[in-house]
């Protein structure tokens, strides 16, 4: 497929084409909530607070003539409540596992939340691996090549450094995101729109869609009810 098209859509869209749903996870304090905030508001706050259970948020770009609406889970990252994250990961197209640069634990702990993601999302789900606090580099405890090396020995779909402080790569993560997802949805509408194709008898982009953005309003209410105490 030739370069996309791609602009960031800064203000809410009347409609969506295509809704995707992307988890964030890594260990508590890597910044994963600075990383999506900087990403959708534009926003950095210096202060450290945990994130209590989930914070939803949204990031929506236009590729070629279809508007994206990516739905951000931006998940709470402690050791103690990892069993209960589980159910974010059900329907994500895609999981972004986040270390931060400065702490070498939340870089060896990275192949744990790998094995969650593959045992508990679809065989599906693209897994992006993103090194954050890039601001940081004269505390820096991991290089850019191990995070590469890690990235291409465990066939990981993306690899960057980012900084949610100076918003180094931050946008271009959830761009990066988009495309690959709606590559991934335009192949999958084509192999199975394909003459002989049985799967051709019932795919409907506008009722699965449809149903999509409702799987992801009822899961939004259901999960309000969960909370890291």
């Amino acid at each position: 497929m030739s370069e996309l098209k791609c602009q960031i859509i800064t203000e809410e869209s009347p409609s969506f084409d295509l809704s995707f749903k992307i988890i964030i996870v890594g260990d508590s304090g890597v910044g994963k909530s600075c990383l999506s905030i900087k990403a959708s508001r534009n926003y950095f706050e210096d202060f450290y607070s945990p994130t209590v259970g989930f914070e939803f948020l949204t990031f929506n770009v236009k590729i070629e003539d279809q508007n994206i609406k990516l739905q951000i889970w931006d998940t709470c990252g402690q050791e103690v409540y990892r069993s209960l994250i589980s159910s974010f990961y059900r329907s994500a197209s895609l999981a972004i596992i986040v270390y931060s640069i400065d702490n070498e634990e939340s870089f060896n702990n990275i192949e744990k939340w790998l094995n969650d993601i593959k045992t508990q999302s679809s065989p599906d789900v693209k897994i992006f691996l993103i090194g954050n606090k890039a601001d940081l580099d004269d505390k820096r405890k991991i290089t850019r090549e191990q995070g590469e090396k890690f990235s291409n020995e465990h066939k990981i779909s993306f690899f960057t450094e980012t900084s949610a402080k100076t918003g180094l790569n931050v946008q271009n993560v959830f761009i990066q995101a988009a495309k690959e997802l709606f590559i991934q949805h335009e192949e999958i509408k084509n192999r199975v729109s394909r003459p002989g194709s049985i799967t051709n008898l019932v795919y409907n982009p506008e009722k699965e869609n449809k149903v999509n953005l409702e799987s992801e309003e009822e899961e939004n209410r259901q999960n309000k009810k969960f909370c890291c105490f």
